[in-house]
């Protein structure tokens, strides 16, 4: 068997396992900072599209009725 596939894999495994750790290590750091103006936002932006579903849903339910009705089902 030859040696250099087993010397490339090994060093790919090991660089990409450091700059695996560093990214979790980064975005953990990150979401320390500015958490009560993030939670702020998600909530906001959750509300946003669960009013957004609700409307998308009566629509829906609206269209369905009156498609009924003009079929005559």
């Amino acid at each position: 068997m030859e040696w250099i596939p087993t010397v490339f894999v090994a060093f790919k495994l090991i660089v990409l396992g450091i700059g695996m750790f560093f990214a979790i290590k980064w975005h953990y750091d990150q979401g320390k900072k500015g958490k009560e103006n993030e939670r702020r936002a998600v909530l906001r932006a959750s509300g946003k599209v669960a009013a957004i579903f609700v409307v998308s849903l009566l629509a829906v339910g609206l269209l369905a009725f009156v498609l009924i009705d003009k079929l005559g089902m």
